[in-house]
């Protein structure tokens, strides 16, 4: 429905924004690691190395063989048409938006997708899902209480499951992965129900990530202002993806080629990254000096210097 080139509209609330495969393909790059190629030596460097969004790769799709034509789910079918420029159309069935008006169209029935893996199946392994205690209120004049209240995080570090273990942290390391990506729409989150506290995040769902490049919407970062913590491996990390050498938009533009329908990203989304990560940087560097170093950055790294690991 978008161009590459275009940005949200103005006037749209978050809730309201696209649903962009691209933005789908972009997050999985910035969360996983890449090779990157220097010019005199061959490095492995990480872009934000969390690994926790499911492999997610971009397709050109034929939606008259490879969907309408093999689906056995009727209702999918019966959501077909024909537009009248003669294109091939559906919108399936969901609560929201599946309606002639928000149809996906071909052209004439070819179309860009994205394609996501989940390992393991919800057979194998169960999921739980959390509302985001920072969700925004998804209404046009209400706010959440976060917005209002500036002890907020106060109240949700006294709150189970956020109380005890790394739960704080990851909400941490996602706030940084969705500012960089401009993401408001974050209102819950899953993790692997087996493991109770002791997991982490799955980082889904990241479709309106990647709508402006232009603006930075700096409430997306209030859950680190609020609570002045983050893990020293992401801090070190971001830290080293602001030098010029290991440069985030760099490294997201190359890993990103990689992928069949490459163009992913618009170059102004890329630079705003690198805008957003100095942003980041000085968020932390505030807390730092309001509250001390060992306050704001968790170390977890392993103490012996020979098998430096991070655990996770």
């Amino acid at each position: 429905r978008q161009t590459r080139e275009q940005e949200t509209p103005p006037d749209f609330f978050y809730f309201s924004d696209y649903e962009r495969h691209n933005a789908e393909i972009a997050a999985f790059h910035l969360d996983r690691q890449v090779k990157w190629i220097c010019i005199k030596r061959k490095v492995e460097i990480l872009i934000l190395d969390f690994r926790r969004v499911p492999p997610v790769a971009g397709r050109l799709v034929n939606m008259t063989r490879e969907i309408r034509d093999v689906t056995r789910d009727k209702k999918l079918w019966r959501t077909f048409f024909i537009s009248p420029a003669n294109n091939i159309c559906f919108y399936g069935e969901c609560s929201y938006y599946c309606s002639t008006e928000h149809a996906l169209c071909g052209k004439p029935d070819q179309i860009e997708g994205s394609l996501a893996a989940f390992l393991p199946d919800l057979s194998l392994a169960k999921r739980k899902t959390w509302r985001n205690p920072w969700r925004r209120s998804y209404h046009k004049r209400k706010k959440a209480e976060w917005e209002v209240d500036p002890d907020y995080c106060e109240e949700v570090k006294q709150t189970p499951p956020y109380d005890s273990g790394t739960r704080i942290l990851d909400i941490m390391d996602m706030t940084v992965f969705d500012f960089l990506m401009g993401n408001m729409d974050r209102h819950h989150y899953e993790t692997f129900e087996k493991f109770g506290n002791e997991t982490f995040i799955i980082h889904l769902d990241n479709g309106r990530g990647f709508g402006k490049y232009s603006h930075d919407e700096l409430s997306i970062l209030v859950p680190l202002n609020q609570c002045c913590r983050i893990r020293k491996s992401t801090y070190l990390r971001l830290q080293l993806l602001a030098k010029e050498e290991y440069k985030l938009s760099h490294l997201m533009k190359e890993s990103l080629l990689k992928d069949k329908i490459a163009p992913i990203l618009y170059q102004p989304h890329l630079e705003a990254m690198d805008r957003r990560l100095r942003i980041v940087l000085k968020a932390v560097s505030d807390c730092i000096e309001k509250d001390g170093y060992d306050n704001v950055v968790e170390n977890d790294f392993n103490t012996d210097v020979n098998t430096v690991t991070t655990e996770r």
